[in-house]
């Protein structure tokens, strides 16, 4: 079998040199090249042609995101970002995943070396999923808007835009608004989720039922996405604090590093954000959170699986169709990894598999029409 060929980009000497030597160590992988910044790496990737590139977000002469935005219109190719563990790192690297990264392994801002040895098995199997996920040409417009707006100095921030955009509140004396207390969204993603979970959530309307949400990303960047996405979208969004009342018109997503469930309190669906184990190698995971949706929610929860890799919450959301929960998954086509997907329609989870355009307006109209409310047109 062909080995996977690596292109390293990144300005640290000593960074080019350990992401080399991990990828080397692989049997099942090569570093073709390291380069020093875009400018290098652009005639490496003309003349080595590799199957994956890493890159650092920040470098001198062209940043990861400029470079990023021009490779993803002209020579759409597998990107593994390298992002450090800060705010500003955050809230590049979710512009590189909407530009078309595949991943982004965050790198400790001091201790770096002994870092990347620890983050080693992370590294590879980014790498590995990178060189099998689905690519797509960006179009233009995208990458421009997308590149714009990882610079805050010409863009306002999503958390400027949560502030001050107006949007109509979730009302809970009306007969929505009582389903809406009942029903509730689960959504589990991985490896290309981040996007995918924006096309779902910028489709639902203010009034919808409350959605939870287990991404696999890690600390430090789940706020940075919260605040992106509720800036975005007509409901609410924020990162899940432990004890909270779950509330329809609100989505909450697992803070990375932390599982997430749902309790009954009462009338009243309660969020727990608590440490633990790791879960199908995972924290948060998908699998806890959908436990916990077939333990409480029963028949008023919809689970929805977005792409990723491995099998993460595939048993779980057995379960929740077992109890008597609506689910479906993300077809094949759309996902940039089709794994969790598969393992959940192999686990004869799924009664309904489409397009990832068409998951948010399907569930609105599944509960126009099988709860008889009307929800609020988008």
């Amino acid at each position: 079998m062909a080995k996977i060929r690596v292109v390293v980009v990144d300005d640290s000497a000593l960074v080019r040199s350990m992401l080399t030597e991990i990828i080397n160590r692989q049997p099942d992988m090569t570093c073709i090249g390291a380069a020093s910044d875009p400018f290098v790496a652009r005639e490496m990737i003309r003349n080595l042609n590799p199957d994956v590139i890493t890159l650092d977000v920040e470098m001198p002469r062209m940043d990861g995101i400029d470079f990023l935005s021009k490779l993803m219109r002209l020579r759409p190719m597998p990107v593994v970002m390298v992002s450090t563990l800060t705010e500003r790192g955050a809230e590049v690297t979710l512009k590189a995943l909407e530009l078309g990264a595949i991943d982004f392994v965050a790198k400790p801002k001091i201790g770096v070396a002994d870092g990347l040895r620890q983050l080693a098995d992370d590294i590879t199997d980014k790498v590995r999923i990178a060189a099998k996920a689905r690519i797509s040409r960006l179009p233009p417009t995208t990458a421009a808007a997308a590149a714009a707006a990882a610079h805050p100095a010409h863009t306002p921030s999503a958390e400027h835009r949560a502030a001050n955009a107006p949007r109509p509140a979730a009302s809970t004396g009306s007969p929505l608004g009582r389903l809406s207390t009942e029903k509730i969204l689960f959504i589990g993603a991985s490896t290309g989720g981040t996007e995918a979970t924006k096309e779902v959530l910028t489709s639902l309307p203010a009034d919808f039922p409350a959605v939870m949400i287990t991404q696999h990303m890690p600390p430090g960047f789940t706020r940075s996405y919260a605040a992106r996405l509720d800036g975005l979208c007509r409901i609410r969004v924020k990162e899940a604090t432990d004890g909270e009342r779950v509330l329809p018109g609100h989505a909450y997503i697992a803070p990375g590093g932390l599982h997430l469930s749902v309790e009954r309190s009462g009338a009243n669906y309660i969020a727990r954000v608590q440490d633990g184990e790791p879960v199908n190698r995972h924290k948060p995971s998908v699998e806890v959170l959908f436990k916990s949706a077939a333990r409480v929610a029963g028949p008023n929860a919809i689970g929805v699986m977005l792409t990723g890799m491995g099998a993460d919450g595939a048993r779980a959301m057995r379960e929740m169709r077992d109890a008597g929960a609506y689910c479906l998954a993300q077809d094949e086509a759309s996902c940039v990894v089709f794994g969790m997907p598969r393992e959940a329609i192999a686990a004869g989870a799924v009664q309904d598999v489409m397009p990832l355009v068409k998951i948010g307006p399907h569930l609105v109209e599944h509960l126009r029409a099988t709860v008889g409310h009307a929800l609020s047109r988008v």
